[in-house]
């Protein structure tokens, strides 16, 4: 039986599945930014911006794709109170690059057309907006949090189910950098890079891709190894994938 603290775990990745989501939108644009004709045309201090924001977007999805690592690799699938204080710290410190990195490429995006003046004001209100919504109503509205459950063994049912939670969540950052890398390949930038540079994004291409399809693997193998069953033997061979 699911107990409540398994169930407060599931929530947990589901929360942590929904930012990430939201933060793979701009993942790709400030991945595939710098390779569009026009970039090269923007002031340098706005192409500065833009590889800042990357950094951040970077920071903020690795963030929000730990969690699910450390309850799966550190907690082996078992829910406990650690991974729930875990998910939530890092999850929290997810928000604040995210922000950043939001605000940093509103203002690449307004500055080109709309000017530097409009560009600032822009990117700070929807910072600021960010921040209230994502940071501000949250602590505003903050209650003393009840006691955790008591630990205990999770089923095998609830593992397998969490087990292919995380495998959501730590797929949609994959599909944006998979997908920023197959398009920037057709690029005029790209075929202006050195040589070097283009095997690396090559090789750092078929790893992601390998990545992906590892990833994707779990959900095939529970449905036409197991017909979909609850088998303690898919738990052990989805850890290692």
């Amino acid at each position: 039986m699911t107990t409540e603290l398994d169930r407060k775990v599931k929530i947990a990745l589901d929360e942590s599945r929904l930012l990430v989501l939201g933060a793979q939108v701009l993942f790709g644009f400030a991945f595939q930014a710098v390779f569009q004709d026009l970039f090269r045309d923007v002031a340098a201090v706005t192409q500065a911006l833009q590889c800042i924001a990357l950094g951040l977007l970077c920071i903020s999805v690795g963030l929000l794709i730990a969690p699910s690592m450390y309850h799966r690799i550190a907690c082996g699938g078992q829910s406990s109170h650690r991974a729930i204080h875990i998910t939530t710290s890092l999850t929290s410190w997810s928000l604040f690059p995210l922000t950043l990195g939001l605000g940093a490429s509103i203002f690449v995006i307004f500055d080109r057309f709309a000017g530097r003046g409009a560009a600032f004001t822009i990117s700070a209100v929807v910072t600021g907006a960010g921040f209230a919504l994502l940071f501000g109503l949250g602590l505003a509205l903050r209650k003393n949090g009840k006691p955790l459950p008591a630990e205990s063994e999770t089923p095998l049912k609830t593992k397998i189910e969490q087990l292919l939670t995380e495998a959501r969540v730590i797929i949609p950052g994959g599909q944006a950098l998979l997908g920023f890398q197959f398009v920037a390949t057709l690029t005029k930038s790209f075929s202006e890079l050195p040589n070097w540079v283009q095997n690396a994004h090559a090789t750092a291409l078929l790893a992601v891709a390998l990545s992906v399809l590892l990833l994707m693997t779990p959900a095939a193998l529970h449905r036409l190894a197991y017909h979909g069953e609850d088998d303690p033997e898919f738990c052990a061979s989805d850890r290692n994938l």
